[in-house]
Formats: C-alpha cells, sequence, structure tokens
C-alpha cells in the first residue's frame, strides 16, 4: 500500500461489518482506523485526522446524528453515513446535519467505493464545481447560465437553473428537499410539491425518458442526487 493513501475512520459497533470494510477498504488501498463507540472515534480524531469516516448511525454509547454534530463543529472530514433500511428520516436528518452521503444496508463494495470517491471529491474540490458539467449528451455551463442537449440549446427558467446549478456544485451527491429549498427559495422547509414540479419539468427538458430518468435521480423519501 502506498504511504500516500487516504486513511479511512470506519465507527461501527458490529465486529463482522468493521471486517468487511476494512478488507474492502486495504483491497482498494485505503488506509484504515476502526472505532466501535462514539467516544473512541473522537479519541482517534483527536490524534490522527482521518481523509473520510464511515459511519453507522447505530452506536452505543451515543446516537450518531449526535456524533456526526460533534464531528462537523470540529472538522469538515467527508462523512458517508451506513444507514439501516428504512431509515429515511435518519438519513435525511444526517444529511442536513454535514454528511456528505449515505449508503443503505445491505450495500455492495462499488457502491461504496462511489460514494467515498464522491464524497472526498466534493471535498477537494471545496465543494465548487468545474465551470463545464458534461454528462452524455447535457452539457451545463455555469458561468455563462447556457445549458445544452446534444448541442441544442435549453432554455430553462430562472428556478430551473437554480435548482441544476445546485445539483451540478455537488454532483454524485443526494441533496435533501430543505437543502434546495434553503439554497433556492432560502427557506428551510420549503414547498416540497413546488420542488417536485420543478424537477419534473427538468426531467422534460433535459432527459431522453422522463419517467425513466438517468440524469437527476430521486432518492426516495430524502431529496435528488445528479449522476455524476
Amino acid at each position: 500500500m502506498a504511504s500516500s493513501a487516504i486513511t479511512v475512520l470506519i465507527v461501527d459497533d458490529e465486529a463482522p461489518i468493521r471486517r468487511f470494510l476494512k478488507t474492502t477498504l486495504t483491497v482498494n488501498d485505503y488506509k484504515t482506523m476502526e472505532a466501535e463507540t462514539a467516544a473512541e472515534a473522537l479519541r482517534l480524531m483527536r490524534h490522527v485526522s482521518p481523509e473520510l469516516v464511515l459511519l453507522d448511525l447505530g452506536l452505543p454509547d451515543m446516537d450518531g446524528l449526535d456524533l456526526i454534530r460533534e464531528i462537523r463543529a470540529k472538522s469538515p472530514v467527508p462523512i458517508v453515513v451506513l444507514s439501516a433500511r428504512g431509515e429515511e428520516v435518519a438519513k435525511v436528518a444526517a444529511l442536513d446535519l454535514g454528511a456528505d452521503d449515505y449508503v443503505t444496508k445491505p450495500f455492495g463494495a462499488g457502491e461504496l467505493m462511489a460514494r467515498m470517491r464522491a464524497a472526498l471529491r466534493h471535498r477537494l474540490a471545496d465543494r465548487g464545481a468545474e465551470p463545464v458539467f458534461s454528462a452524455g449528451l447535457i452539457s451545463i455551463d455555469l458561468a455563462r447560465h447556457v445549458v445544452t442537449r446534444a448541442g441544442v440549446e435549453v432554455k430553462l427558467s430562472p428556478k430551473e437553473f437554480a435548482i441544476l446549478k445546485e445539483l451540478v456544485v455537488h454532483a454524485g451527491k443526494v441533496l435533501t428537499h430543505r437543502h434546495l429549498s434553503r439554497a433556492v427559495w432560502g427557506q428551510d422547509d420549503g414547498d416540497q410539491t413546488s420542488l417536485r414540479v420543478f424537477i419534473r419539468q427538468l426531467r422534460v427538458k433535459l432527459e431522453s425518458d422522463p419517467a425513466r430518468p438517468k440524469l437527476v435521480l430521486t432518492e426516495p423519501g430524502v431529496g435528488y442526487r445528479l449522476t455524476s
């Protein structure tokens, strides 16, 4: 393993999951540290600065959401939450508290690696975006406010472009309804019906098959993600 390998802190109270994660990450050239409690995770972070945290929300000594709050008060380190199926409320709360993404259990190694790479890219880019984003037939020039599909300009309303811009800046990351409402309307709890309408309009204008979107994806109960 190269000395420049990225260090990942695994925080999970289940030993089999920690072993699986350690093996998976080591094979993919990551270094790992392990903690089975929130207290141990915070102690490790005082002495070593990991470049990413994999965090299970069900810890024995502290709610995982409270641990996210504690970490965010001290560090911008990327946090990818490992969540149990059906915990939509916890996923939304984790993302709103500053987690970068979540992976639903059970998960495959490929999905986990993709989520980790996306979270690391966001931090390395300081939450910025390339001036021009391209995905398939779509090209989005943020500086010039120009969107094209197969070389033909697509006319977007100011709100449609504002939503799309926020998705582009965070491409690959799920954005909660609250995040988008705050960014576009300046409200923490905006009208989700309006947001759904604008997303539907974006899909009609950008997707080959709006009913089966491949660019702007829905994360049920949580928000939306732009395919990176």
